[in-house]
């Protein structure tokens, strides 16, 4: 007898989470106060350990599947805050994204997943669709027809989408003491590209020459947390081969979520993978041309607070700038709401969260928050946005640091944090270089 796939007692399909990772948790509860969810509602149901136990219950058939209970998995952040504070070593991000990947094969098709499912696939994958659609959604900010909805209020000011330089190569500047390879990513180009100019430029001034890998694309992340785990690992097929076209002795990616991805997933490739500040503090840079006097705090990435476990380089970066004040939140590390695509298939959730979050930053009363993750700075300055507090930049961990190198800070002036900054610009050599 043919087995109905969306039988509730099959939730043991090939990607399902494995009994052994389900089996590690002892369901001792340290991790509730620190699972975002659990702290805005209070439920069980909406812990990690409610989670897996569900997941574990439905794997073997002791308890009924239903939809209002698989919202409880979709309703997970899957920021692995847990995992920093777990004493049994539960690989919660491992079976979150399992987890997922099995339910989207038992449950019935609606239209919020096949449409996210179809842009991941169908834009996320395709450097050029991301340049065209980051190109129209630029001219729709012009004829501001873009805040009429959701997600269009969240996006930031976009300006023309980040290109690698010419050659695909940018070279040391003063002795090469290491050739990296670097992610260009999907949505970073077009989001953020001065954060890409800024953390190129860095790695020149650490004596980088920088490849820009052709044919590289989304490293799969996104695909992987919202449970396409078959598009994730296409992904990683191309970009193994793309990335080894050439030699270099890391790989340097300056967005947590990608990083923790590359790290975790890429077989041969992961232990080269640096997260930018990693590699920055272990390569060193010369002492900045100035001082920086403006009072920052720092929001911990989730998924490189937690997942690749760095916390500490971004901060030494941060204090090695002459007359910077660095402010700590209180709860630095707890998620802000942005979770990959979160904020746009669970926007209430997402908005609860990010209000703890803002009054937290907020009553430290910086000039700057800084970040390391491209989806913590759209959540972040949406949520200043929304609450008329546009005079608090948030910026990119790299924008901050070459901005103490390229003079691009005036001390004595907050609002000479232009937003964005004057682009960096590649000369005939490849070297990055403000305009004047």
């Amino acid at each position: 007898m043919a087995v109905d796939i969306r039988d509730p007692k099959t939730f043991q399909g090939p990607d399902a989470p494995s009994d052994d990772d389900l089996a590690t948790c002892v369901h001792c509860g340290l991790c509730l106060n620190a699972c975002p969810t659990f702290r805005v509602t209070g439920l069980e149901t909406e812990s990690p350990r409610g989670r897996i136990y569900l997941m574990t219950q439905w794997q073997r058939g002791e308890l009924p599947y239903t939809e209002d209970l698989a919202r409880h998995i979709d309703l997970c952040l899957g920021c692995r805050t847990c995992e920093a504070v777990c004493p049994s070593g539960v690989p919660y991000g491992r079976i979150i994204e399992h987890g997922r990947a099995e339910l989207e094969r038992i449950r019935r098709p609606n239209p919020k997943s096949m449409v996210v499912k179809q842009a991941l696939r169908q834009l996320l994958g395709h450097p050029r669709r991301l340049r065209l659609a980051g190109g129209v959604t630029r001219l729709a900010q012009r004829l501001r027809l873009t805040g009429f909805v959701g997600p269009g209020r969240q996006l930031p000011s976009l300006a023309k989408a980040w290109r690698p330089p010419p050659g695909n190569v940018a070279p040391a500047i003063g002795e090469r003491r290491y050739r990296v390879a670097f992610l260009n990513g999907c949505v970073m180009p077009i989001f953020y590209p001065h954060a890409h100019d800024a953390s190129v430029r860095l790695l020149q001034l650490a004596g980088c020459e920088v490849w820009f890998p052709p044919g590289q694309r989304c490293c799969g992340a996104l695909h992987a947390h919202n449970g396409d785990l078959e598009g994730a690992r296409e992904l990683r097929g191309h970009n193994a081969a793309a990335f080894g076209l050439e030699s270099f002795d890391y790989l340097v990616v300056n967005s947590a979520g990608c990083g923790s991805h590359l790290k975790d997933f890429y077989a041969n490739l992961g232990a080269r993978v640096r997260d930018l500040s990693e590699f920055l503090l272990e390569a060193g840079l010369p002492p900045p041309e100035q001082p920086v006097n403006v009072r920052v705090t720092y929001q911990d990435a989730c998924h490189l607070a937690h997942a690749q476990r760095i916390r500490k380089q971004p901060r030494e970066l941060l204090q090695a700038l002459p007359g910077i004040e660095l402010v700590e939140m209180e709860n630095p590390d707890i998620c802000c709401g942005s979770a990959g695509i979160y904020n746009a298939v669970q926007p209430e959730m997402s908005q609860r969260i990010l209000a703890e979050k803002l009054d937290d930053l907020l009553s430290r009363n910086p000039q700057v928050v800084v970040t390391g993750n491209p989806g913590c700075q759209m959540q972040i300055e949406a949520g200043l946005r929304e609450r008329g507090r546009g005079d608090v930049r948030v910026q990119h961990l790299a924008e901050l640091l070459v901005a103490a190198y390229e003079g691009q800070l005036n001390p004595a002036l907050p609002a000479a944090f232009p937003r964005p900054h004057k682009r960096l610009r590649p000369t005939d050599s490849g070297v990055y270089v403000a305009p004047s």
